[in-house]
Formats: structure tokens, C-alpha cells, sequence
């Protein structure tokens, strides 16, 4: 019989360890304690809840528990498990312990203060510092792999937008058409929405957040949907109208200005282009057709993994663009008491300029049913 193979990473894994390790060793960081489940799914694959991963120069060791032990073989056979019996945190000490680890760096946005103080009482022999946001910013540029999840996830959205489409009937409630939307995204792959899907009806599309209601579709109404897939792991990010029988004066005229100022920013989008710049490029369009004040938030983010990551796309942001980025472009428009227009797509940054990544219409003409 032959020698036993020793699993291995896999090829994507293995780069993004060794590039992972690459900035440990820059930003002096002896072991990295990952505890952001996205964060750690992107570095080994593992896709198991309340766990962690350790990063040591030579090694990846995996604290998780027995309900992960089937699936942790599959997804990460090569990486050193700690099965706890207890809580997390004491076996995260027992690993430093038994490791030697001098010192540890936590993810600050994912440890709680309580967490934090308990482990930091349980690794006496090891000082806890904050991580530098090493998994965050690789997670920025996405791979080829990468950007054909985010297309997949995003021809499952549209399809199942269109096919949501056909079954509108005026007396269904927002929540029930949300439903099918969700439902209609499953049927074709998705693991589930990227997000609560949005739908709101007239009135309530004044609210960039809405949470679809007992609100029921009429003759004329005006609805927003604000939705996305994820499929294998990663999300899309969509926004869209819809308009029974026929378009509100009102509503025709600002969709026209919405879709023009998206047109604009995203023109715009170019690595080494400000974030806050391309906002501009939208607000102002906006804010010169006398609807500055009803543009409330920022054009978009970042989408991969998390439907809201790095960066963010906003006057809040004077950071450039780079290649590789995917991010979304959603200017809108929203006056209480009538409803509101958003456009959403989602768009890739090119070496030279931009690629945008949906193929659903928004034309205002196809909007009506």
C-alpha cells in the first residue's frame, strides 16, 4: 500500500494563507486569532458558528466543537482541530497555552468587551492586542473565483426577480410578495437572501430600509424591491421598481433623475478615483434637480462575502478605489407621505475603469406590469 497523503489546502486556500501570513509578518503580528465567521471562512474554507481559527506562522488551528467535527474534516482536514467541550474561550486559552504563544492579536470588531476580558484573564501567559484589519483588507480585491460566485449569486437574483414579477396580483401584502421572492431565489441555488429582502408599497418606499408589511398592492401602486442572493457564500445586491398599470407624475420624474445621477457615478468608477468623489458625481446631480435633502445615505459598498464590507462608496470616504473591487452604486430619492426611487447594481473596478456585473433592465418603460 502507498504512503497516506497528507491534506493539503486547497490551491485558492493556500495563496490566501500564504498572503495572510505575509501581512502578519509585516504588521508584526505573531498569531492572529480569527473569530469573524466570514473572516475565517474566507482564510480556510470552514463554515462551522461559534469557532475560531488561530493563525500561527507554520500552522492554522481550529477551536470548534462536535457539531462541526464532520464538516471540519471536509472543509479543513489540514488544519490542527481543537474540539472544546467547554466554552470557546477556554479553549482558546488552553491552545495558547499549550502553543507557547507570547502574544495574540483579536479582531476588536468581533470580540465583545466581556469575551475579551475573560480570555484575557484565562491566557495569563499570553498578551491579547488588537489585530490590524488583515483579513478585511484581502477580503477588498476580489479573485476571478470570486467575482464568478458574486455573478452567479446575481443571475439567481434577477431570475428570480422575473419570475417574482409575473405572480404580482393587486391585494397581495408586501410581506407575501417578499416571500416569494425569497422563495423563487432558492429554487435556483441560492442558500438563502443576502440580506431581509425588501419590498415596500407606495408610501413605505420613503423608507430606504422598509420591512415589508400588511401593505397591500393596488391599481397604481409604486413598489421598490431591494434584494439579493447568496450563493456559495457570496451575496448580490439589488435594487429595482415596479409600478402596477401605470407610473405616478411624480415618480416618473424622479426616477429619471435617480437613473441619470447612477449613469453619472457610475461612469465615474476608476481605480484611484476618491470614494467621496464618485459620491459627489450622484449627490450633486441630485442635489441640482432640487432633491439634494431626499438622498439620505451614501451611493453604495462593498459586496463579496458580507452584502455590506469595505469600502465604503460615500462622501464619508476619501479612500481610492482599486482593481478588484466590487461595489454597489444605488443613488435614490425619497419624499415621506409618496415613496421613493432607489437603482441598484452592482459594479466591478477593471484595471482601467469599471464593468458593471447585473444585466437586469431599468428602464422606466419596462418597469410597468
Amino acid at each position: 500500500m502507498g504512503k497516506k497523503r497528507t491534506p493539503r489546502p486547497s490551491p485558492v486556500i493556500a495563496d490566501r494563507l500564504t498572503r495572510c501570513r505575509r501581512q502578519m509578518k509585516k504588521r508584526r503580528v505573531g498569531a492572529y486569532l480569527v473569530t469573524n465567521p466570514v473572516d475565517y471562512f474566507y482564510l480556510t474554507g470552514f463554515t462551522g458558528e461559534d469557532s475560531a481559527v488561530l493563525i500561527a506562522p507554520r500552522q492554522v488551528h481550529l477551536i470548534t466543537d462536535g457539531r462541526f467535527d464532520e464538516s471540519s474534516k471536509k472543509e479543513c482536514p489540514w488544519a490542527r482541530k481543537w474540539m472544546r467541550k467547554l466554552l470557546l474561550n477556554d479553549e482558546i486559552a488552553k491552545a495558547c497555552k499549550e502553543l507557547k504563544l507570547r502574544s495574540v492579536a483579536v479582531q476588536p470588531d468581533h470580540m465583545t468587551l466581556g469575551d475579551h476580558a475573560a480570555l484575557d484573564k484565562l491566557t495569563k501567559g499570553t498578551r491579547l492586542t488588537k489585530a490590524p484589519p488583515i483579513a478585511t483588507t484581502m477580503r477588498r480585491a476580489k479573485s476571478a473565483s470570486e467575482l464568478g460566485a458574486i455573478g452567479k449569486a446575481l443571475r439567481v437574483a434577477e431570475e428570480a426577480f422575473l419570475a417574482m414579477r409575473r405572480t404580482i396580483r393587486v391585494g397581495q401584502t408586501e410581506r407575501e410578495i417578499a416571500a416569494r421572492l425569497e422563495y423563487e431565489m432558492k429554487k435556483r441555488g441560492a442558500s438563502g437572501p443576502s440580506f431581509p429582502t425588501i419590498c415596500a408599497v407606495g408610501a413605505n418606499a420613503a423608507l430606504p430600509h422598509a420591512v415589508p408589511g400588511s401593505s397591500k398592492v393596488k391599481k397604481g401602486s409604486a413598489i421598490l424591491f431591494d434584494w439579493g442572493a447568496r450563493v456559495g457564500g457570496y451575496c448580490s445586491d439589488l435594487t429595482r421598481m415596479v409600478f402596477v398599470g401605470s407610473i405616478p407624475r411624480k415618480l416618473r420624474e424622479v426616477y429619471g433623475i435617480v437613473l441619470e445621477a447612477q449613469r453619472r457615478a457610475t461612469a465615474d468608477i476608476r481605480p484611484g478615483k476618491r470614494m467621496c468623489d464618485v459620491d459627489a458625481i450622484a449627490r450633486n446631480f441630485i442635489a441640482d434637480a432640487g432633491y439634494g435633502e431626499a438622498f439620505n445615505h451614501g451611493l453604495g459598498h462593498g459586496l463579496g462575502l458580507d452584502v455590506h464590507e469595505a469600502p465604503s462608496l460615500s462622501w464619508r470616504s476619501k479612500e481610492k478605489l482599486e482593481a478588484g473591487m466590487v461595489v454597489t452604486v444605488e443613488p435614490g430619492i425619497y419624499l415621506p407621505g409618496v415613496g421613493g426611487v432607489r437603482i441598484e447594481d452592482d459594479v466591478f473596478v477593471t484595471a482601467t475603469g469599471r464593468r458593471v456585473l447585473s444585466r437586469l433592465s431599468a428602464k422606466l418603460d419596462g418597469a410597468v406590469i
